[in-house]
């Protein structure tokens, strides 16, 4: 899916109408944060001022510009240190006013005061002791009050600092990461420039950070979050960002190489300062990052493929033997290959959802060590998860759980072992007087009963639905619907539309209510399935609604070039059509929108539908033939089930 941040496209114009550029680099070069002989420096300042939430006088590091002048007004920013520190952690680690100086002798920094405060606020305020202790946090959490009730005020009165939002920054590392998060996105009345280095775990929870994603994005001119790759701390700020991305709220997402440690933290007050107190290109901001996230189909601990805020994937492989190697994703993109044989390219944004994908080295595709695989295409190939807007209804909560279970069983339709995989609710094992209704769930061609279990997240969207109350407890039988035989593996032709049928009757529905504890009766079995699934769905349910009263048609249809009522699909219909109407609770047709590879020829066979009598509902849900389509698709349908 194409970032949604490229399309909130528009410059905003801060006070006074500057004309500073954005960075132009995406990280510090080398030599940032040492002295340049010959340039104009800053002054640092120590000040206290007093604080009446405290009730002592507490002290204060200022920054002021080269060239400073009481007969200015500058903006300002309040640089918050980590829990091991305080008001001097930032000069004696980060050297600070260094890395300003040089930015303002480059012409890349707007003049602006940067006052470092002493973020723990209480009497005795010297990092000693236990600085994990109980007391020391909760004075990390009371410093927000002391901040715009006793520091703002004081710097306000002291020097020439501009008083509105538009001219106010808080950012920090690790504990001041949070506290900037936190005080920050909590004040938008007293901050438009929000920044977290690294933010560490008393950062609130993404939902109370940003209740009002909507206002945010309308008061906030610049939210930065940024982390070390190898970072403990990483998942804060990456639930962070998915937040933000998920509700529509502009940001920086700034992933580098390192630690927990001030080459991490320097690097980000270097990218951040330039961006203060000028105009910002909203579209541009997804771009500002040295790397990506991890894919969550990674294999564990690989940290390629990556992908980027704007979903462009970073791919990565070391085959220093290799003469060519290529990405094939649906196109084919070249990799580039470096003098120790690592050979990387970056895609094009990708569109969200699962894209199987294979390396071809030397002209021979094989999978991706790096990445899980599923078998799609025909065949096992990697698979890269794009991550996109909507998708909650299948991420992993803290609810109840259900299992997904693998049952063999033998065949006397195809004469061979085959096997499908079980949904059980969560409580199936404890309710033992309890029996379910069964929902029969079929993949698409070039895939298998496995699609899904994986592909698919069936398990999580029932997890979901039935912990809200929004679908009722039930089984989730994911057939495997390759018939084989003379017609390949597919289920195209009424050979193997023929033999799926007769699988499902003679063999499945008897293995199923034969070992697992089901509702008896039409009313209690679906039958549902995507692309070839549903054709095959269509061709079994349609002919047998008198074991299935629900059907589910995703992305499919009968072929749109047998339109006449002789053909045998819709001359059965028309000579069933009371008995169709009558026996079918629902029969759900879906598409992907114009873009689905089936839209075409679903709207014919609609158009077939309406002249025969036979009634549906039709839903439609963009993204083309693709599983976050179908993942919606169920989601949708499994509520209106039984």
């Amino acid at each position: 899916m194409r970032n949604v941040l490229l399309i909130m496209l528009g410059v905003v114009l801060l006070s006074g109408g500057s004309t500073f550029a954005q960075p132009t680099v995406k990280e510090a070069p080398k030599g940032f944060d040492q002295p340049t002989a010959g340039i104009s420096a800053g002054r640092i300042d120590s000040i206290s001022y007093p604080s009446k939430t405290v009730g002592t006088v507490r002290k204060a590091l200022v920054y002021t510009p080269p060239g400073y002048s009481k007969r200015k007004k500058y903006p300002v920013l309040y640089l918050l240190h980590g829990i091991g520190g305080d008001e001097k952690e930032w000069l004696r680690g980060g050297r600070p006013q260094v890395i300003l100086d040089n930015l303002y002798a480059a012409g890349k920094l707007k003049p602006m005061l940067v006052v470092m405060p002493n973020g723990r606020a209480m009497p005795d305020d010297r990092p000693i002791g236990n600085i994990y202790g109980p007391d020391k946090v909760a004075a990390f959490a009371n410093f927000e009050k002391d901040l715009l009730t006793d520091l703002i005020p004081y710097i306000e009165k002291t020097y020439p600092a501009l008083r509105n939002r538009e001219n106010r920054a808080v950012a920090g590392l690790s504990m001041g990461g949070g506290q900037s998060l936190n005080f920050g996105l909590g004040n938008l009345d007293r901050f438009a420039w929000v920044g977290g280095f690294s933010s560490a775990p008393n950062t609130k929870l993404p939902e109370q950070l940003v209740p009002d994603p909507a206002q945010a994005a309308k008061q906030l001119k610049l939210l930065w979050i940024s982390c070390g790759d190898q970072d403990g701390l990483l998942p804060i700020s990456q639930r962070t960002h998915d937040y933000l991305y998920e509700h529509r709220v502009p940001h920086v997402y700034y992933l580098e190489a390192g630690g927990h440690d001030f080459k991490v933290w320097k690097n980000g007050l270097y990218m951040f300062s330039q961006f203060l107190f000028k105009p910002v290109e909203v579209a541009a901001l997804p771009t500002y990052t040295v790397l990506g996230a991890p894919a969550a189909t990674n294999v564990r601990n690989a940290k390629y493929p990556q992908i980027l805020p704007d979903n462009r994937a970073v791919f990565r492989l070391k085959a220093p033997g290799v003469q060519q190697a290529q990405l094939d994703l649906g196109r084919k993109y070249d990799m580039m290959k470096d003098s120790s044989g690592t050979w990387t390219v970056t895609t094009d944004t990708l569109s969200r959802g699962l894209h199987y994908y294979s390396l071809v080295l030397d002209g021979l595709p094989i999978a991706d060590p790096a990445s899980a695989t599923f078998y799609g295409m025909g065949r096992m190939a990697s698979g890269i998860e794009v991550p996109g807007r909507g998708t909650s209804f299948y991420a992993l909560r803290d609810v109840p759980h259900g299992e997904v279970r693998m049952r063999r069983y033998y065949s006397k339709v195809t004469n061979s072992w085959r096997q499908f995989y079980v949904y059980t609710p969560a409580g199936y094992d404890a309710n033992t007087a309890t029996k379910y209704p069964v929902l029969y769930l079929l993949h698409g061609g070039g895939e298998d009963e496995t699609g899904w279990a994986r592909q698919g997240k069936a398990d999580l969207i029932l997890d979901n639905l039935i912990a809200e109350k929004k679908a009722k407890p039930m089984l989730v039988v994911m057939l495997d619907g390759n018939m084989g035989g003379p017609g390949g593996l597919a289920g195209f032709n009424e050979g193997t539309l023929k033999r799926f049928e007769d699988e499902l009757k003679q063999t499945v529905l008897p293995v199923v209510e034969s070992n697992y504890r089901v509702a008896a009766g039409a009313t209690n079995r679906a039958l549902a399935g995507l692309s070839m699934g549903g054709l095959q769905t269509l061709y079994a349910g349609i002919r047998n609604t008198e074991l299935f009263a629900h059907l589910g048609v995703f992305s499919s249809g009968f072929f749109a070039n047998n339109t006449a009522l002789s053909d045998p699909q819709y001359a059965f219909m028309k000579a069933n059509a009371g008995t169709i109407n009558t026996n079918l609770k629902q029969l759900w047709l879906s598409m992907g929108g114009p873009a689905d590879i089936a839209y075409a020829n679903n709207k014919v066979m609609r158009a077939k539908m309406d002249e025969l009598g036979i009634r549906y509902v039709y839903s439609e849900y963009p993204g083309g033939h693709t599983w976050p389509v179908w993942r919606h698709d169920l989601y949708l349908f499994a509520q209106g089930l039984f």
